[in-house]
């Protein structure tokens, strides 16, 4: 690690991200699935800590006993991908559930590349960051921009889109069942699924005009996905008086989104629930903290 002195240690909030939209529209040949989305960021997010030191290699430090403090982890990978092999630790004080369609593990990824770029190259292009982050992971140029934005191509082209209102208010539910995101892929790819009408939600978000897309916003893997109490999350929450209820990426989180003051409390969860957050739409992916 060149041009950044032992010691140095900046802080971010890594932001966790919805999928408002998920259209899977083909796969390609190198194997991947091509998608369109409309991804925004909340603001649960996760502390990233990056630290020049002295000793050799990568070191990770983690609050959660079981997420991966070696080459598993993203963090590690973005690393990697920036050209840092040594002389660095990070500590990442995990708040985002793992596992969630929540892109948390992107989220740090961005966060970590980013404190590299400030650490050791300021005068980076953002383009040219946007590239690193791509080789890390297809959710990672997201993450890296936040906000809302149009996500094609594996997720990687990214066209700004207006921010939901601030006010609203997100409810965010993790079942304690989890989904893998490639068997999610996998079970899609045998399923001759409904395809939703992506083209006119697009049009609506465009113009911020969110009342009219949300009827048209979903999300192709809930046909394809098992998951207990999707189906009774969804209704109880738009009878109640919900604007939109989903499920985000793969999962197995679920969100819905509220005008101002209408979320009743006490909303019961029609599944195990692990974690509930009640969060408000950001307008940025990477937030330096220190």
């Amino acid at each position: 690690m060149q041009n950044a002195e032992t010691g140095l240690k900046h802080s971010y909030r890594a932001h966790a991200k919805l999928n408002l939209h998920l259209d899977v529209v083909g796969r390609r040949p190198d194997g991947f699935h091509s998608v369109v989305m409309i991804m925004h960021s909340i603001d649960l997010h996760d502390i990233i800590t990056v630290e020049r030191t002295p000793g050799p290699g990568i070191e990770i430090a983690c609050n959660l006993p079981y997420i991966p403090t070696d080459s598993r982890n993203i963090a590690w990978t973005a690393c990697e991908a920036f050209g840092v092999t040594q002389g660095l630790k990070i500590t990442l004080e995990k708040r985002i559930p793992s596992g969630a369609g929540l892109g948390g593990g992107s989220a740090d990824a961005a966060a970590v590349l980013t404190a590299l770029r400030d650490m050791l190259r300021p005068d980076m292009p953002c383009e040219a960051l946007r590239e690193i982050a791509a080789k890390v992971g297809a959710d990672v140029p997201f993450c890296l921009l936040g906000g809302c934005r149009l996500a094609e191509g594996i997720g990687e082209l990214l066209t700004p889109l207006p921010c939901l209102p601030d006010a609203y208010e997100i409810e965010v539910l993790k079942p304690a069942q989890g989904v893998n995101t490639a068997r999610a892929y996998a079970a899609l790819d045998q399923i001759d699924y409904a395809r939703p009408q992506t083209a006119q939600a697009i049009a609506y978000a465009r113009r911020g005009d969110w009342e009219s897309a949300f009827p048209l916003c979903e999300n192709v893997f809930e046909q394809a996905i098992t998951l207990s109490g999707l189906a009774q999350y969804r209704r109880s929450r738009l009878q109640t008086g919900a604007l939109l209820a989903r499920m985000t990426g793969s999962g197995s989180a679920v969100y819905s989104i509220w005008r101002p003051d209408e979320m009743p409390a006490g909303l019961p969860a029609p599944f195990t629930c692990a974690e509930r957050f009640v969060c408000r739409a950001v307008r940025t992916g990477v937030e330096r903290v220190l």
